[in-house]
């Protein structure tokens, strides 16, 4: 590897982006400054990526930045993704410390973003300052390609992915957030692993909407707006989509094997090699491993109603479904329609996406991947998942053949559950790993 010393003060630099509310939900309310303040303090905190890399505006929330490297490679360059904006915040809920204050404690930074998404943005940052300090220059051309909204469906990725595919660029590798280093990351798996996300599940958001007899509350019809939608929410229960196993997660399941001893080697391998039997199992155990195997569907938002004695003459409710992959944003609305069976609940698409093609795990793209892995947390092996969330890179991987979704920092349970939560904090030590697996992803480039 290049020598390169690491700047000190990860943890301020990722504190003071925290501190900056770019609630990309709450835009009406705060306004546009605090994105366009961070921008500004890219500048500010990366002098030499400011000076170097140029950068392209993409709607008003895409920052696209061009490091050239030594060839224009025939196969394509490296786009590394992530976003600056975040979810909002309940007021109500006990954080211990304010949640854009970016308190450093304890070892570690605290604050809406710090892992979802400006800790694994800032590390990409560090490698490419720290490199550029040394004079590297990539060996292909690297995009730095950042988001505004991607938790308000992703617009300025959209447009960034079109430019590029318009201009004829078709990445050799996508690297976005997803997967981390957990530990046992399943119930009967031990041991630490990285999880990289080869494909994604696709989304789908529904309206269900019905009309009824309005009136007194004192004497309601036997069936009323707000009873027939909620008939129909309940009948989209877990079972509603049936089990399928993708490929990722029967690799996923064999790699643990190899690590694994006694019964639960046998029974990982086991599983490994009957997808059927992994698709019923994984289903019995409800959660995330449910999850991973068949399309979910989960009520989000319910409306209806203007007083507490007054029958409502609409009603409706919000229906937000995780595509399973193999499967489509057209058949999943006729699964629906089928299982509400009520031809006055009318199904309005919102928003759709289909579910991700599968990425390899046997070319050069995901073997880099492993030797980043390596120099950062040794011993960590790379294993493939699907991501069940949605992420920006959904929008490059109709035209990229290599797509992955991986954050190079360790992350608890608790860790994990405060994303989107509360309490979101990641450790300094973490960050500084995470800027190894990049400045190495970097500099193993051919």
């Amino acid at each position: 590897m290049t020598a390169v010393t690491a700047r000190p003060g990860i943890a301020d630099r990722l504190s003071r982006m925290i501190q900056l509310p770019t609630v990309s939900a709450e835009l009406e309310e705060r306004g546009i400054e605090p994105f366009e303040d961070f921008v500004v303090l890219i500048a500010e905190l990366y002098p030499l990526v400011h000076a170097h890399l140029p950068l392209e505006r993409h709607t008003e929330f895409g920052l696209l930045f061009h490091w050239n490297g030594r060839a224009a490679a025939s196969d394509g360059p490296l786009v590394l993704m992530a976003h600056y904006d975040v979810v909002p915040v309940d007021e109500s809920d006990p954080w211990t410390h304010p949640p854009f204050s970016g308190t450093i404690a304890d070892g570690h930074v605290y604050g809406r973003g710090a892992l979802d998404d400006k800790g694994p943005l800032i590390v990409m940052l560090e490698a490419v300052e720290n490199l550029l300090a040394t004079g590297f220059v990539p060996a292909r051309d690297v995009y730095l390609s950042f988001g505004g909204n991607e938790e308000t469906f992703g617009a300025a990725a959209v447009e960034i992915a079109r430019v590029l595919k318009e201009r004829g660029i078709v990445p050799w590798l996508v690297l976005d957030e997803g997967g981390a280093v957990v530990d046992a990351p399943l119930a009967f798996v031990q041991g630490r692993a990285a999880m990289i996300g080869v494909g994604e599940k696709g989304v789908l958001t529904l309206k269900l909407s019905t009309r009824g007899d309005g009136g007194h509350a004192s004497a309601p019809p036997t069936l009323t707006a707000v009873r027939r939608i909620a008939r129909a929410v309940n009948r989209l229960d877990p079972g509603t989509f049936r089990p399928r196993t993708p490929k990722a997660i029967s690799r996923m399941l064999s790699q643990f094997s190899e690590q694994a001893s006694g019964p639960s080697r046998l029974l990982l391998k086991v599983l490994a090699s009957v997808p059927f039997l992994t698709a019923r199992v994984f289903a019995a155990l409800g959660g995330e491993p449910a999850a991973m195997v068949r399309t979910t569907v989960a009520a989000t938002m319910q409306s209806g109603g203007t007083a507490a004695n007054v029958i409502p003459s609409q009603a409706s409710a919000t229906i937000n479904l995780r595509i399973a992959l193999g499967e489509t944003v057209e058949d999943a609305v006729v699964r629906v329609r089928r299982r509400i069976n009520d031809p006055l609940v009318s199904i309005d698409v919102l928003e759709g996406s289909a579910p991700s093609p599968e990425s390899p795990t046997d070319n050069a793209q995901f073997a880099l991947l492993g030797e980043a892995l390596e120099q950062a947390f040794p011993g960590v092996r790379p294993v493939p998942y699907v991501m069940m969330a949605a992420t920006d890179s959904r929008h490059f991987h109709r035209y990229s053949p290599a797509v992955y979704r991986f954050a190079p920092l360790e992350m608890s349970n608790a860790q994990r559950a405060s994303i989107h939560g509360v309490d979101e904090s990641v450790e300094i030590s973490t960050l500084e790993r995470g800027e190894i697996f990049h400045r190495a992803l970097l500099e193993h480039l051919n």
